[in-house]
């Protein structure tokens, strides 16, 4: 009994250790397998890399303020009996808007000018028994004085009538009203916004290392997001004195005319400032390039040696400093030669050292003055 059991004991040992061998070589061979295994290759678009002159420029988004601009309200309060304007409408220096209601006022003028003429018709009656020595100088004196105060009422009766007359402060554009015929205003009442559109300011703002890069005077364009060239180009007038504490940038405001009334107050615009002569750079796709927390980088297609010793086309990653941006493009200081070929499209499914496979047929816009189909 014993020695049939010893004999089972044994059996089954020769029978573990042989299945544990077909695994173990089996694992092996799994493993040398996906060692040299390599995944289908990935299609991109590329292009060859070529050497640029660019002008050094420093880009922003600014925004457009009026050099004049107000909201046209009431000084006093009242009743609105005419609307002299409308919206949108263009109007100059002095131009009546809004009438408020006064016939209160008128009345009251009707009364103080009546006081008026009766303190002047009195002033002069002493002024006559004076010179004969009949009047005493107290009661002349009296009479000269409320003359004065007469003429003042009425004075002050006349500027609060004209003060319920709102006129136009200056030449502009009228936005539109946000009052009704008949409608009663309070002191400070917004009636109507006005902007004088013939001179605008651009104000962005620039990170407190390019100061030194920017003078007052120096030239500056702006341009509109969706519309193709130059909207407009101005100088630098003011550079802020005070750098903001949370974004460690500066404020700087560029002047320019506005013959055409393109720029409205409010708008969003693409401000360059040239600070510098043209340089050499490397102009590639917008989309060749990636960005990531630690850098932003390109795909460099070239020759690569598989595990195996094999020779195949790949990508490797490369980090890039980036400059400005025309159109399509983006200049690249650092990080890529001329003659390199660098991936285009496709790049968000690459990693450094992935298989890939060049298609050119179709390629992504890459010119610095793009002219949109649905623009």
């Amino acid at each position: 009994m014993k020695k049939r059991m010893i004999i089972m004991l044994a059996v089954m040992a020769v029978v573990v250790g042989a299945v544990g061998f077909i695994k173990y070589n089996q694992i092996r061979a799994a493993i040398a397998q996906h060692a040299s295994f390599m995944p289908p290759p990935e299609a991109v678009t590329t292009v060859v890399a070529s050497e640029d002159r660019w002008q050094i420029t420093l880009d922003a988004i600014g925004t457009v303020t009026a050099a004049q601009g107000v909201v046209v309200s009431a000084d006093l309060p009242g009743i609105i009996a005419a609307i002299d304007f409308k919206s949108g409408a263009r109007v100059h220096a002095g131009d009546v808007l809004v009438r408020l209601d006064t016939r209160q006022e008128q009345a009251q003028l009707a009364a103080a000018a009546a006081g008026e003429h009766l303190a002047q018709v009195n002033l002069d009656r002493l002024s006559t028994l004076r010179a004969q020595g009949v009047a005493a100088q107290s009661e002349f004196d009296q009479a000269d004085a409320e003359a004065k105060q007469a003429g003042a009422r009425a004075r002050e009766t006349r500027a609060v009538i004209d003060r319920k007359t709102i006129r136009a402060p200056f030449t502009g554009t009228l936005g539109i009203r946000q009052i009704n015929l008949g409608q009663y205003v309070n002191a400070g009442q917004a009636i109507v916004p006005l902007q004088s559109l013939d001179l605008v300011y651009v104000d962005f703002a620039v990170p407190q290392q390019q100061m030194p890069d920017l003078q007052v005077g120096a030239e500056f364009f702006v341009a509109l997001d969706g519309v193709q060239g130059i909207a407009a180009k101005g100088r630098i007038t003011a550079v802020n004195s005070v750098i903001d504490l949370a974004t460690r940038n500066v404020t700087v405001r560029g002047t320019l005319t506005n013959p055409s009334r393109r720029l409205l107050p409010g708008m969003f615009v693409k401000a360059s400032v040239v600070v510098g002569e043209s340089r050499p750079v490397i102009a590639l796709p917008a989309s060749a390039i990636s960005h990531a927390p630690y850098g932003d980088f390109v795909f460099v297609v070239e020759n690569l040696q598989g595990p195996g010793g094999a020779t195949y086309k790949g990508v490797r990653q490369q980090l890039v400093r980036l400059g400005g941006s025309r159109g399509d493009q983006i200049a690249v200081l650092e990080g890529v030669k001329a003659g390199e070929e660098v991936a285009t499209s496709g790049v968000f499914k690459l990693r450094s050292g992935a298989a890939v496979l060049v298609a050119n047929a179709v390629q992504p816009e890459n010119t610095p003055n793009p002219h949109p189909e649905d623009n």
